[in-house]
């Protein structure tokens, strides 16, 4: 199967999709914040969460269900209306949230299931992630090489190992960071109004977002 496409594309197609995971958007910013406040492990749970809902983008794009986002302004607003909705739930639980509420370690914060459907939540309402699988994948994909839909997976696979290697370093890092600032309570509150604005700010995003 990984003939189907040239070892000089692979490495590109990588080197790209390493380059986007790292550049700052709406999952790794919420992976960071989650991460932050909770421990690495909330940030790990979310990740595989967001790469959960990365494999249905992926399955969307390879059978053309994302094309319906791209002429559907019906559907487009509705998902995208949907995860901001989502996202602004978030941002209030973050801003009512007080220091007390804020123990850091391996039993805090959302439980492992909570956490985990919360990144794919995330992943998954978000209708630029599917558009930009719809555009990004194919330019990478030749049917003189073979089934483009089995390239197609198979580049969104090396995508999402990509991903998750970041985004797992970002959870990693921001958790030992975030577990040594999180000794101050007034610390603490002040982590999760940052929080809370970064979900209100992404939640905006998502609404300005067009086709």
């Amino acid at each position: 199967m990984l003939m189907l496409i040239p070892t000089d594309i692979l490495l590109l197609f990588i080197s790209a999709s390493l380059a986007l995971a790292v550049a700052p958007g709406p999952d790794n910013l919420f992976v960071l914040s989650q991460s932050a406040l909770f421990g690495s492990r909330s940030g790990l749970l979310v990740t595989l969460g967001l790469c959960t809902g990365l494999l249905l983008h992926i399955a969307a794009a390879t059978l053309g269900v994302a094309a319906i986002l791209q002429t559907s302004p019906l559907a487009f607003n509705l998902l995208k209306a949907v995860g901001a909705a989502y996202l602004v739930l978030l941002a209030v639980q973050a801003f009512r949230a007080g220091a007390a509420g804020l123990e850091v370690g391996s039993h805090s914060g959302s439980g492992a299931r909570t956490l985990y459907f919360r990144g794919i939540i995330m992943n998954v309402t978000n209708p630029k992630v599917a558009l930009f699988f719809l555009a990004f994948l194919p330019q990478f994909t030749d049917g003189a090489r073979g089934s483009v839909a089995l390239q197609m997976l198979l580049l969104g696979s090396f995508f999402m190992v990509s991903t998750l290697l970041v985004f797992g370093a970002i959870a990693c890092f921001a958790g030992f960071l975030g577990d040594r600032l999180q000794r101050s309570g007034a610390l603490q509150t002040t982590l999760n109004r940052v929080a809370g604005a970064i979900f209100i700010g992404l939640a905006v995003r998502l609404l300005m977002a067009e086709r």
